[in-house]
């Protein structure tokens, strides 16, 4: 996967029997993923032009090109789909892609390393930072709040967070 793409989305499977797909997406603005085609597989091996049909439970009913049978559309279920960097729109500074926090080291307020981004997750009640340390035995989850991670510089690929006390383990 290049690094100049980013996950917009994914196949859920197919939509009817005309080759539809159901189409997740994971942009702001749900609709706009159509606007950021061709959208890539994650490998770069196919590309599709995208046009929504309808709004479903769920996402999107929408045809990709060169899909047009159940079966293609079925065989797609569980491909994630990725837009060219620069067709998204640009982030306030305070706004950052997943895929630019994915892998950057993280620091405590003193300098300290405490891991390495691996994950961010979002179920609900605002984005948290899962974080890998050598030598510990389950990763470190951070909410990612101005509070407890008042840093983050991409130009230096560095994290710096200021963790709340650990309750014992």
């Amino acid at each position: 996967m290049e690094s100049d793409r980013i996950c917009v989305g994914a196949i859920s499977g197919a939509f009817g029997v005309r080759g539809e797909v159901r189409l997740k997406s994971f942009c702001a603005e749900p609709a706009a993923i159509a606007g950021y085609a061709p959208l890539y597989t994650g490998n770069g091996a196919r590309s599709f032009g995208v046009t929504i049909t309808r709004a479903i439970p769920g996402g999107f009913a929408a045809r990709l090109s060169g899909v047009t049978t159940k079966e293609e559309a079925d065989a797609l279920r569980g491909t994630s789909l990725y837009a060219d960097r620069e067709k998204l729109p640009s982030l306030p500074d305070d706004e950052f892609y997943h895929a630019d926090l994915i892998g950057l080291p993280v620091f405590d307020t003193g300098g300290a390393p405490l891991g390495t981004v691996r994950a961010i997750y979002n179920h609900g009640a605002g984005d948290i930072l899962e974080i890998l340390a050598p030598g510990r035995r389950t990763a470190l989850l951070l909410p990612f709040t101005r509070a407890v991670v008042p840093t983050v510089d991409l130009t230096a690929g560095r994290i710096v967070a200021d963790p709340p006390e650990e309750t014992g383990e």
